[in-house]
């Protein structure tokens, strides 16, 4: 049997800006060894299986799977695969709003045409901040050492997926800093997280935060565009200064560093919803021939 396959760059106005995701159309008939084992063998950070929703509250379901395990939420999967939904024909927005089922519950994904283009958005799960400050944990001060910090502390921040985020003071020494990946993962590995993501506030034209993600905990140096972890970002901006200039949403730069050019838009609605969106680039559109059984 075949199934339909896109290969996208979510989070990026150009092909090549963003983020890599494999997503297989009408996967209703695969097993979840059939997924594991496709996901391995693309070799992409995530790939996701599109599947008729198990509720009517739904537009359609998503499993993602990294190469080695199947995740509950991830950012871009979720921008990339309600992309590939819409360009396959399987769902209609209702009121400008496709919902989307996963693992971590029924998420609404706002689609809003902008010149001729599409930006979808997607709100992350509910954010809640478990620990702040350097001294949350003893492996945090030696990954942020020599950091000079920004206006917020560091923070253990867990919505979907749980990260540190940390400020830096410049734009520019974030984007010139050189972290010792060994550190993060080990941090990343004593407190069940990603990793850490690095943020700064930016006086750079097109944006106002740079972004640098380093999920070590799923064994990737750095990530060229991170949903959950922007999402996470936010979330603690939001709770931290309420009444900042940033509580209502902001323009993210991310992957510079790495030879991407990601751009993320972050909303932040009154009552705290985070929303993490972007245009996302069909780069193949065609169709993938896999065995679904042993």
């Amino acid at each position: 049997m075949t199934f339909r396959f896109f290969q996208l760059d979510v989070f990026t106005p150009r092909a090549g800006g963003g983020n890599p995701l494999g997503v297989v159309a009408g996967a209703d008939a695969w097993s979840t060894q059939a997924m594991q084992r496709f996901a391995a063998w693309t070799d992409l950070v995530e790939t996701t299986f599109l599947l008729a929703p198990t509720t009517d509250q739904a537009s359609y379901r998503v499993r993602i799977f990294t190469p080695s395990r199947e995740i509950a939420f991830a950012g871009h999967p979720s921008i990339g695969s309600a992309h590939a939904a819409l360009e396959a024909g399987l769902v209609t927005p209702r009121d400008g709003v496709l919902v989307q089922e996963c693992q971590a519950g029924l998420l609404p994904v706002r689609v809003e045409p902008r010149e001729g283009r599409r930006d979808l958005f997607v709100q992350a799960p509910r954010a809640r901040v478990l620990q702040t400050g350097l001294d949350a944990h003893p492996l945090l001060g030696e990954v942020l050492g020599g950091v000079v910090p920004g206006a917020l502390p560091p923070a253990f921040v867990e919505g979907g997926r749980r990260w540190w985020v940390a400020e830096f003071a410049d734009a520019a020494a974030l984007r010139a800093w050189k972290p010792e990946h060994a550190r993060i993962a080990a941090l990343a590995k004593a407190t069940d997280s990603l990793g850490l993501c690095a943020f700064s506030r930016s006086s750079e034209p097109g944006h106002d935060l740079v972004v640098r993600a380093f999920p070590a905990g799923v064994g990737i140096v750095e990530d060229p565009a991170s949903g959950a972890a922007n999402g996470l970002v936010a979330a603690w901006i939001a709770s931290a200064e309420p009444e900042g200039p940033l509580a209502r949403g902001y323009r993210v730069s991310q992957g510079r560093e790495i030879g991407r050019d990601a751009e993320i838009l972050v909303r932040i609605d009154t009552d705290g919803a985070v929303w993490v969106g972007g245009q996302t680039q069909t780069v193949v559109d065609g169709h993938v021939n896999w065995p679904l059984r042993d």
